[in-house]
């Protein structure tokens, strides 16, 4: 397909492309009507204007309330003093934000080359994408998470890890699956980064108990432990090693934690082989997966933590593998299935974003850098014999030419470093509508 040259050829495409993203985000999933938003501002603002407790605080018409740590709370407070529209708009804002910087990092400001054109090109095709459609329309937090996470993975892949550590950390304490990133750079043998990571979640979650201790004390004793509380383990929403088993009608716990090792054992074999051939995208990619598998409910919203895993098979010339599996997660498919997960057809279907991420876990490229990399640079742990002050003479073959001043030796060791030089109505998944048709507009989970 040749794309049009002109400026008035490429307005018209861009016009038609967005026509065709409007009529599909129209008719194939209903809007979710800001649920897990709603959530937020009613648990603050109940908290703070009556006096009510952050956990016991239920959206009118449904069982389900606040589900993340009480710091997830505190830096929610801002909401307290605007009214809903306005924290709407907030949200929208904070999204677009973060999307703008995740995008910054994952193409290392590559999209700049391919000027307006090309932005509202990628703009349409990210407006199909089910995650981030579903992460806008819930106001979801996801993104902004997100965005903290691949700030440290910026700082380690530019050698400026003495920095790094604050965004996992924050992650952290807003939602718990961001700190398996810790366990990434206890791999890596990054301990100064870990260390900030853990001691920025201690921080955070030492300051929440301080401003509310009775609502950290029952979230750390209790509603952590209760699943129930998010929503159910079956839905088909819940894209998970877990959701794939309770539609099977498992709910043995040892089964799915036997399943969480096998896949945290995949996780390590495939993380080391990043961190040795220096790769931080795969490795922040690889983690991102792993959360996503191990998390016992995984909404579908959840998924933004692939987008880095589509940045590094193109990264590694695997484009259409790439559009191939975004375009899948483009098609919501997995609703087809949303009476009815049954049978063969059901367990391979209703199931397919969780066998895209561990496809993804198992074959992710890794290691495959452009040759033009810059140098890679060495953790501050590693040291290095300090070079001879004298270099030993040498006479060159007769022949031969002396070697270009600018000529290296290889065989350099080292760590992770440098990536890629450019490179139905009553529950919460919805909104609390009378039921339509349409099984989309069901909420099944709670804000999470």
């Amino acid at each position: 397909m040749t794309l049009p040259r002109t400026d008035r050829g490429r307005l018209l495409l861009v016009l038609a492309l967005a026509a065709a993203v409007t009529a599909f985000t129209a008719t194939v999933p209903l809007l979710r009507d800001w649920f897990d938003l709603r959530v937020y501002y009613g648990a603050v603002n109940s908290w703070i204007h009556h006096g009510g407790r952050i956990y016991d605080y239920q959206v009118p018409g449904t069982a389900y309330g606040f589900t993340y740590p009480p710091f997830a709370a505190v830096s929610m407070l801002p909401m307290a003093l605007v009214g809903l529209r306005t924290a709407i708009a907030g949200s929208l804002l904070l999204n677009l934000a973060a999307l703008a910087w995740i995008l910054h990092i994952l193409t290392e400001g590559a999209w700049r080359r391919y000027g307006w054109f090309g932005c509202a090109l990628g703009a349409c095709l990210l407006a199909l994408f089910e995650p981030l459609r579903d992460t806008f329309s819930f106001g979801q937090v996801n993104l902004l998470l997100l965005a903290l996470v691949l700030t440290d993975a910026r700082l380690l892949t530019t050698g400026r890890e003495r920095r790094a550590g604050v965004g996992i950390g924050l992650a952290a304490a807003i939602k718990l699956t961001p700190a398996v990133f810790i366990g990434l750079l206890l791999l890596a043998r990054r301990w100064r980064a870990a260390a900030v990571a853990t001691a920025v979640t201690a921080g955070a979650t030492a300051f929440a108990a301080w401003v509310d201790p009775g609502a950290s004390r029952f979230y750390w004793t209790e509603a952590l432990w209760d699943t129930s509380r998010v929503g159910r383990l079956d839905y088909v929403s819940n894209q998970s090693l877990q959701g794939i088993l309770a539609r099977l009608g498992d709910s043995d716990r040892k089964v799915w934690a036997l399943a969480v090792l096998v896949v945290l054992g995949i996780w390590t074999w495939r993380t080391l082989q990043a961190v040795a051939a220096a790769d931080w995208p795969a490795a922040f990619a690889l983690t991102g997966l792993t959360a996503c598998l191990v998390s016992p409910i995984t909404w579908v919203h959840h998924l933004v933590w692939l987008l880095p895993s589509f940045a590094v098979l193109i990264r590694a010339g695997h484009p259409r593998v790439a559009g191939a599996l975004y375009t899948v997660l483009c098609t919501s498919v997995v609703w087809l299935w949303f009476h009815d997960a049954s049978g063969v057809d059901g367990f391979l279907g209703s199931n397919i974003y969780t066998w895209i991420t561990l496809g993804l876990l198992l074959w992710l490229p890794v290691g495959q850098l452009r040759a033009d990399s810059p140098p890679l640079p060495r953790s501050t742990s590693a040291t290095a014999p300090t070079p001879s002050t004298t270099a030993p003479e040498m006479t060159p073959a007769v022949g031969h030419p002396d070697p270009p001043s600018g000529a290296t030796a290889t065989g350099v060791a080292c760590g992770p470093g440098r990536g890629p030089a450019r490179s139905p109505s009553s529950e919460p998944t919805g909104s609390t509508r009378p039921a339509a048709s349409n099984p989309q507009s069901s909420s099944s989970r709670a804000s999470s």
